[in-house]
C-alpha cells in the first residue's frame, strides 16, 4: 500500500475512532432493520452488539496503525461468539451478511472523511482503493473464521444428532405399553432436546378404530415431559381428552402429515415458550397423533436441522407406539375372547363350594389358553376341570374355547375321567390336523394342551381324577396339611395313542382341593419345586373363605401384578350328602317289583316332605324300573337323591343304552322314555365299568304335561 494513502487512511481511522460509539450505533441500527432475527433473543442481541463494537475497534485500530490487512488482530472472543451464534441456530448466511453490511457502513464513513482530510483527489482515490483492499481482506478473514466455527458446530451437531437417534432407538419402545412408550419419547426429548414436550394420540385409534376421518380431531394426552412437571403449566393433563382446533398447527400436522416449526413472540412474558416444533407421529401410512417440542429456557431457537432431528426421533417413536397399539388391541381381543369363553358364574350344585381366579399374562407373550370349569353331573356329582393350551394370543384362546366345549360335551355323557381325556386327546389331534391343512392359517398346525379332570361324588365322598400332562392338584383334608396328590402324569393332549390312568381318593366333607395351571408355580422368583412348596404352605393356613384363600395364594406366589404366564386357579371345598338324603333299593328282575317300589318311593317322598311329587315320581320310576327289568340284566337297583332337585337313578348290569323314539299308533312300546323326557327336567345314561345307570332329574315344581291335541 502507498505510504501516502496509508497515512491518509490512518488519519481518517483516527478521526472516526473518536466517534466509534456513534459508528457502532449506526451499524447496529442497520442490522436491526435488515436482520431483525439477530435481535430476537436478548442474549444473542448482546453478543451481536459486542461483536460490532469489537470489530469496529479492531478494523479502525489496524488502519490507524497502518498494519497489513492480513496482520490485523481479530477480536479474541470472535470465534467463541461465532460458535454461540451457530449453537443458537443463527443461519451462517445471516452472519455473513451482517459482516458485509457493517463493512459497507464503516467504509462509507471512512470515505466521507478522506476528502475533508486531504484536498488532493489523486491521494484520496488511492486511499479509497487501499481501503477497499484492506476492508475486503479483513471481512474475508472474519468470514473464514466464522465459517470454520459454524462448520465445527455443524459437525458437532451431526455427531450429537446421530447419538440422539441411536439413543432414541434404544430408549423408546422398550415395552409394548402405549403409555410407557409415549412417556419414553417425552422423557428423552425433555432431557436432551426440549424444555417441555407433549405427546398426544388420536383417541379413536386408541379405541381400536383403524382410520380417523372425522374432525375436529379428538386427542388424548398420553405423556408430557419433563416428568417432574417443571416448565410451563400444561393446558391438558395426561390421559385427558382434548380437541384439535381447526387451522391450528396441530390440525395441519394431523391432516397433512407434515411437521412444522414456529417462533413465538414472548415480549410480554420472557419466560414463555419462544420456539416450537409440531411433528406428526406416523407409522405404516397411518397418522397416530403428534408430538410437540417446546423451548422456553433454552435460548437457542429451533432451526431446520432441529426439525429434521425431531422427525427422525418421532418416526422411531411412532413405530414403537404403533407396535404397542397393535399389541394392545390384539391382547384386548384375545383377553375378551378368553374371558367370554370362561364361565361367568359358578353353576348351582351341592357337591362343592368353589372359588376361582384367572389372571392373563402380563408379559409381551400375551393372553394364553388357560381355563377352568365346574360342571354339574348326574347323581349330584360335579366335575372340576383345569386346562392349559400351549401358546399365546387369539389362536390359543380360540383353541381353549373349543377344548372347553369338548370337555363339557364329553362330561354330559358321563364319561369316566380317563375315557374323557382319551376322547379329548382325539379332539386335539383332529384340531391339529385341521390347522395343518389350513395353508392360510398361522402356525405349523401343532396344538398342545394339558388338562386335569376330576369328578367328586358327595354321596360317597370320593373323588376320581385323571390328568394329561398337567401339574398335580393339592389337597387339604379337614384343615390339615396340604399334600400333592400322587397322580400318574399321563401324556399331554395331542400326542395320541397313549393311555390315561384314573385314581380314586377319599375326600371327607370339608376337604379342600386346589386345581391350577403351571403359571402359578413357575415364576422368576422361584422354581417349580419352590412354587409347589409355597403353594402347600399357603393352603395349609386357615382362611375365612375360599375367595380369601384364592387371594392369599396369588399374593404369596405372585408378588408381581403381571405374571409371566396365564394363571387359572380353582379351589373347591367338598360337601357331603348324608344318608338321610339318599334312599336305595335292590330290585329283583320281576315285573311285580314295580308296584312294590312305587310304594317305597311314595313313602320316602312323604318322609322328605315331597309328597306332592309322588305321582310324577312314581310314573318315572315305573318306566325306568320296567325298562331295566325288561331289557337290562341283574343286579338292578333304584336310588333316590334329595338334592336341589329330586334325582332318580336305576342301575343294572347291562351296557345297552336306551334310546328315545316316537312310537307308532299300534306299537306296544316306545312310549316310556318319551314320557320320562316330558316329565323330567333332564334325563340320561351314564356307563360304569360294569353296567349302566339311567337317571332322571325332577323339579319340585314339576307338573304333568298337557296331552297333545
Amino acid at each position: 500500500m502507498d505510504s501516502s494513502a496509508g497515512h491518509l487512511l490512518a488519519r481518517a481511522a483516527q478521526e472516526l475512532r473518536l466517534r466509534a460509539d456513534e459508528l457502532s450505533a449506526e451499524v447496529e441500527e442497520c442490522l436491526r432493520r435488515e436482520l431483525p432475527a439477530l435481535y430476537d433473543a436478548p442474549d444473542i442481541a448482546r453478543v451481536v452488539s459486542q461483536n460490532v463494537t469489537d470489530h469496529i475497534a479492531a478494523a479502525l485500530g489496524g488502519l490507524e496503525g497502518e498494519i497489513e490487512p492480513g496482520q490485523i488482530e481479530l477480536p479474541a472472543a470472535d470465534t467463541a461468539r461465532s460458535l454461540g451464534l451457530a449453537r443458537h441456530g443463527t443461519p451462517l448466511s445471516t452472519v455473513l451478511r451482517a459482516f458485509r453490511l457493517a463493512q459497507g457502513i464503516v467504509n462509507d464513513r471512512l470515505l466521507e472523511e478522506l476528502p475533508r482530510l486531504d484536498g488532493d483527489a489523486e491521494r484520496v482515490s488511492a486511499a479509497a482503493r487501499a481501503l477497499t483492499a484492506v476492508s475486503t481482506t479483513y471481512v474475508d478473514r472474519v468470514s473464514e473464521q466464522g465459517v470454520e466455527a459454524f462448520q465445527e458446530e455443524r459437525d458437532r451437531r451431526l455427531r450429537w444428532r446421530a447419538t440422539m437417534v441411536n439413543e432414541a432407538s434404544m430408549r423408546i419402545g422398550t415395552t409394548l405399553d402405549i403409555d410407557r412408550t409415549a412417556q419414553e419419547l417425552a422423557d428423552l426429548a425433555a432431557e436432551r432436546f426440549a424444555d417441555f414436550v407433549t405427546v398426544d394420540l388420536l383417541d379413536p385409534l386408541l379405541r381400536g378404530e383403524d382410520v380417523v376421518v372425522e374432525t375436529p380431531y379428538v386427542l388424548r394426552r398420553m405423556a408430557q415431559g419433563p416428568a417432574d412437571a417443571s416448565g410451563p403449566e400444561p393446558a391438558v393433563r395426561p390421559q385427558e381428552i382434548h380437541h384439535c382446533h381447526d387451522g391450528s398447527p396441530s390440525e395441519r400436522a394431523l391432516t397433512t402429515g407434515q411437521p412444522s416449526r414456529h417462533q413465538h413472540d414472548r415480549s410480554g412474558d420472557p419466560s414463555s415458550i419462544h420456539s416450537t416444533l409440531v411433528v406428526p407421529l406416523r407409522a405404516r401410512g397411518t397418522t397416530l397423533g403428534l408430538a410437540e417440542f417446546h423451548r422456553c429456557e433454552t435460548p437457542a431457537r429451533y432451526d431446520d436441522e432441529d426439525l429434521l432431528l425431531a422427525e427422525e426421533i418421532a418416526a422411531r417413536a411412532a413405530v414403537a407406539v404403533d407396535n404397542a397399539r397393535r399389541y394392545t388391541h390384539a391382547r384386548a381381543t384375545a383377553l375378551t375372547l378368553q374371558r367370554s369363553l370362561l364361565p361367568r358364574n359358578a353353576p348351582l350344585q351341592s357337591a362343592v363350594d368353589v372359588a376361582y381366579r384367572y389372571l392373563p399374562a402380563g408379559s409381551d407373550a400375551g393372553v394364553g389358553g388357560d381355563w377352568y370349569d365346574v360342571i354339574p353331573l348326574s347323581g349330584a356329582r360335579v366335575a372340576l376341570v383345569v386346562g392349559d393350551v400351549v401358546g399365546h394370543g387369539i389362536r390359543a384362546a380360540a383353541t381353549m374355547g373349543r377344548l372347553r366345549t369338548a370337555v363339557r360335551t364329553l362330561a354330559d355323557i358321563d364319561l369316566p375321567p380317563d375315557e374323557l381325556l382319551t376322547h379329548l386327546d382325539d379332539v386335539v389331534l383332529r384340531l391339529s390336523a385341521e390347522e395343518s391343512g389350513d395353508q392360510d392359517g398361522p402356525g405349523d398346525g401343532d396344538i398342545g394342551a394339558t388338562c386335569l379332570y376330576a369328578v367328586y361324588d358327595p354321596i360317597a365322598c370320593r373323588c376320581t381324577l385323571a390328568r394329561a400332562g398337567h401339574v398335580p392338584p393339592a389337597v387339604v383334608v379337614r384343615e390339615g396339611r396340604a399334600d400333592l396328590l400322587d397322580l400318574p402324569p399321563g401324556p399331554p393332549l395331542g400326542l395320541g395313542g397313549l393311555p390315561f390312568e384314573t385314581v380314586e381318593v377319599d375326600l371327607p366333607e370339608g376337604s379342600l382341593i386346589a386345581l391350577y395351571t403351571d403359571g402359578l408355580i413357575e415364576a422368576r422368583a422361584h422354581d417349580v419345586e419352590g412354587g409347589l412348596a409355597a403353594l402347600r404352605e399357603v393352603l395349609s393356613r386357615p382362611a375365612p373363605s375360599l375367595d380369601a384363600a384364592c387371594d392369599t395364594v396369588l399374593e404369596a406366589l405372585l408378588p408381581s401384578t403381571k405374571p409371566d404366564d396365564d394363571i387359572a386357579l380353582l379351589l373347591a371345598r367338598t360337601r357331603a350328602l348324608g344318608a338321610d338324603r339318599v334312599a336305595t333299593w335292590d330290585l329283583e328282575p320281576d315285573p311285580a317289583e314295580v308296584g312294590r317300589v312305587r310304594g317305597e318311593v311314595s313313602r320316602q317322598l312323604a318322609a322328605w316332605g315331597l309328597g306332592h311329587m309322588d305321582f310324577i315320581a312314581e310314573l318315572v320310576v315305573s318306566e325306568l324300573v320296567t325298562n331295566a327289568i325288561r331289557y337290562g340284566r341283574p343286579p338292578i337297583s333304584l336310588r333316590l337323591i334329595h338334592d336341589r332337585a329330586l334325582l332318580l337313578e336305576v342301575s343294572d348290569a347291562s351296557s345297552t343304552t336306551p334310546h328315545l323314539r316316537r312310537a307308532r299308533v299300534f306299537d306296544e312300546g316306545g312310549r316310556g322314555l318319551l314320557l320320562v323326557a316330558q316329565l323330567a327336567e333332564q334325563w340320561g345314561t351314564r356307563h360304569a365299568r360294569r353296567g349302566k345307570t339311567v337317571w332322571a332329574q325332577l323339579s319340585e315344581t314339576a307338573e304333568l304335561p298337557l296331552p297333545a291335541l
